[in-house]
């Protein structure tokens, strides 16, 4: 949406935050953006630094109380990241210290800056577009280095440029079908359809493109919730050990071992998962075994994949109905003590105790998700993307069959691209702008 479109207030509080974590550290960094930030700045500091340059400033209060010495830095409007005047003071990282640098700002006239405030202001400024604003979050929330380049794809427009190219192939196709709409007494020639059909077709398979490296680059930012169950004692704290690395689960050939969930973050192939043990399932023999065996159950409601071990050599199968938003993986472990074992089809053949079978697994696990890229190209969407793409892809969908019926095929192109246009903020209410930012961390 042009920058003058977008519901920017006329005159706007100048903001203040801290900009660094909480807690000790060699450095503190208080941000100010707004139409005051310059003479707050000057209150402050006693001058204003040069633009762009790092300058030595003593801070203090706003009765003249020293309160630190640091560096202060000038970034003035349009250039910088929310397109106002900025100025970051950076100082010694202590709590304290921080507090009364910030005290100082609210006292010179700040107002405490909301969570995502900063990116917010960017966005409303046209600095940023709503899917770049929302990969800032998610490059400092990244949980691997697959994570860490997908956000970067998307912070620097990649996934914009992705979803801006079929908008424009949508705009092309919808003007073209309005023009027709423009002149009703015309029949339709047959060249005309041909070529709107075959502008559909090719606007439809690069939505699917964008969709499925989306849907890949999901999996970097939520992780793959993977459950482990069984009956007791076929090794399914000895399996989570061996994911994870080291040993996290208690072994003992004592069933029922395992009383509570335990859940253990894991990376595959730079994909993050939460494996989770949990207790085996049998006829409970108390009351603790027994709430242990519900938690199971509420677990394997929440999974992605349910891994449901057995033991090679075991005469008993496990029965227990999975989710139908699982995926299901029977697992043959402790193949080692049974020469021969052959896993039924589909099944995968394990040893916990000696790793055979492990790297199977892993692949096995990750294709389970829907996991098939190495990462490359995928963008780091959000399930409201997800949402728009999959609306928009059945908007297309339908279409492709009111083609000969023109009005309700601009209708339907009408709504596609308005899906698309949500995504990165050309078309957004105000509450779900509201909710994005509310998520942000103070002082970003």
């Amino acid at each position: 949406m042009p920058r003058d479109e977008r519901s920017a207030p006329l005159a706007r509080d100048t903001i203040a935050a801290v900009a660094t974590p909480p807690g000790r550290g060699g450095i503190g960094i208080v941000r100010l953006s707004g139409p005051a930030a310059v003479r707050i700045a000057e209150q402050l500091i006693g001058a204003l630094p040069s633009p762009r340059q790092a300058t030595n400033a003593r801070f203090k209060a706003a009765d003249g109380e020293p309160i630190d010495e640091g560096i202060a830095l000038y970034f003035p409007a349009p250039n910088s990241y929310t397109g106002e005047d900025v100025i970051e003071l950076q100082g010694h990282g202590g709590p304290v210290v921080m507090q009364a640098l910030l005290g100082a700002c609210l006292d010179c006239g700040a107002k405490l800056a909301e969570p995502g405030e900063f990116t917010r202001r960017a966005f409303l400024d046209g600095k940023l577009d709503l899917a770049q604003a929302e990969a800032v979050a998610d490059l400092i929330d990244a949980s691997s280095r697959e994570a860490l380049r997908s956000a970067l794809r998307s912070l620097s427009g990649e996934f914009s440029s992705a979803i801006e190219a079929v908008r424009s192939q949508l705009v092309e196709l919808r003007a073209l079908t309005e023009a027709q709409l423009d002149f009703p007494e015309e029949e339709l020639d047959l060249l005309h359809r041909e070529d709107a059909a075959a502008r559909l077709v090719r606007i439809q398979a690069a939505l699917r493109d964008v969709l499925a490296r989306s849907r890949q680059g999901s999996l970097l930012r939520t992780g793959v919730h993977v459950v482990l169950v069984g009956r007791p004692n076929v090794g399914k704290s000895s399996l989570l050990n061996r994911l994870a690395g080291e040993d996290r689960a208690i072994v003992t050939d004592i069933p029922g071992t395992t009383r509570d969930a335990l859940r253990e973050p894991v990376q595959i192939e730079g994909v993050p998962l939460v494996v989770v043990d949990t207790a085996g399932l049998r006829v409970p023999h108390d009351e603790v075994e027994r709430l242990g065996m519900a938690r199971t159950r509420d677990e394997l409601e929440r999974a992605d994949v349910v891994l449901a071990v057995h033991e090679a050599a075991g005469s008993e199968s496990l029965d227990t109905e999975v989710p139908q938003s699982a995926t299901r993986l029977d697992v043959y472990n402790k193949v080692d003590l049974a020469p021969g074992f052959v896993a039924p089809p589909g099944g995968i053949a394990v040893s916990a105790k000696t790793g055979a079978g492990l790297d199977r697994l892993r692949t096995a696990i990750l294709r389970a998700a829907g996991w098939s890229a190495t990462g490359e190209g995928l963008f780091l969407a959000r399930e409201r993307h997800l949402r728009a793409l999959s609306a928009s892809a059945e908007a297309l969908q339908r279409a492709a069959f009111e083609q000969d019926r023109w009005e309700l095929f601009a209708e339907e192109l009408r709504l596609a691209h308005d899906e698309l246009s949500r995504i990165t903020g050309a078309f957004s209410a105000d509450d779900l702008l509201g909710e994005i930012f509310g998520r942000f961390c103070i002082g970003k």
